[in-house]
């Protein structure tokens, strides 16, 4: 096996093999950095923003593998996804297997130097989450729920890796990702949608919200935004932070003249839009601390 040449297929199976793929990773990083610089006070050691930034990235794209994995038969039959390379044969399913256990090695090599038991715990939970969501679209009406919890974890890990606790209130800020998760990847789904009820062999919150789907997307961004203002207050933030959650409202906003077509080209849009909510709530809390201390 001329491993060179099949380089670019395991590529685009982590989803590295353009930038704009690379969404799903920092969907995943920013809830890790609002967690981690709350909990160390705006001053995170730089050691431990490398490895949540490079354990982001590394359980993405090992989640990407799995998920290809469980979705093998179907991506072909999926407009967006029928150039996957286990849907396409070019890779085998040992590969890919081989793919995503040197990503779960490198992930877990991550942690060891944190030394600390209930990252470790913790990390396991979000291992079997991540490793599990793939599957749960096969019998769970939705989801992108059980997704949002996986993508999640990142926040108490981060208060466990600088206070080694987990305060109330990172549960807190974990749920209102929850909500956001489902947001996003409802309008994510929805590009899909046509393509997942023609096939029927997979649930999605697309499809399960039926018409309701805009106003569930909204109604789950607001209950993000209200629980993160929350959060940031209960912390001492102040102006600076409430300007980047209205940034991010108004990226919402965005979302919303977007998905009210329910266009696939628009809906797709819409999900790559949400990467600058992440951002503006990350911004918002980090020059709040910068700015106010």
């Amino acid at each position: 096996m001329n491993i060179v040449a099949r380089l670019p297929h395991y590529a685009h199976l982590i989803r590295v093999d353009s930038l704009g793929k690379q969404v799903g990773t920092l969907l995943l990083l920013w809830p890790t950095m609002w967690g981690l610089w709350i909990a160390a006070e705006g001053s995170p050691p730089l050691h431990l923003v490398l490895i949540f930034a490079l354990g982001s990235f590394l359980m993405h794209s090992a989640g990407c593998v799995v998920n290809d994995y469980a979705d093998r038969d179907i991506d072909g039959h999926v407009e967006r996804t029928r150039d996957r390379p286990l849907a396409t044969g070019a890779i085998s399913v040992r590969e890919a297997f081989g793919v995503g256990l040197c990503l779960l090695f490198l992930a877990f090599l991550l942690i060891l130097p944190l030394r600390n038991a209930l990252v470790f715990l913790l990390s396991l939970s979000a291992l079997f989450l991540a490793m599990s969501y793939p599957f749960t679209k096969r019998f769970f009406p939705v989801p992108q729920a059980y997704l949002g919890l996986a993508f999640g974890f990142g926040i108490p890990m981060s208060f466990a890796a600088v206070q080694n606790t987990v305060p109330a209130m990172a549960w807190l800020l974990m749920a209102a990702n929850l909500f956001w998760v489902i947001s996003y990847d409802t309008a994510y789904a929805m590009v899909d949608r046509n393509d997942d009820i023609r096939l029927g062999r997979i649930h999605t919150s697309a499809i399960t919200f039926g018409r309701h789907d805009v106003a569930v997307v909204m109604l789950c961004h607001a209950l993000s935004l209200c629980l993160i203002t929350v959060v940031g207050l209960w912390f001492g933030r102040g102006w600076v932070f409430l300007i980047g959650v209205g940034v991010a409202a108004l990226v919402a906003v965005r979302v919303f003249l977007l998905i009210r077509t329910r266009q696939r080209p628009a809906c797709w849009r819409a999900f790559i839009c949400n990467n600058w909510v992440g951002t503006s709530i990350f911004a918002g809390f980090a020059l709040d601390y910068f700015v106010r201390g």
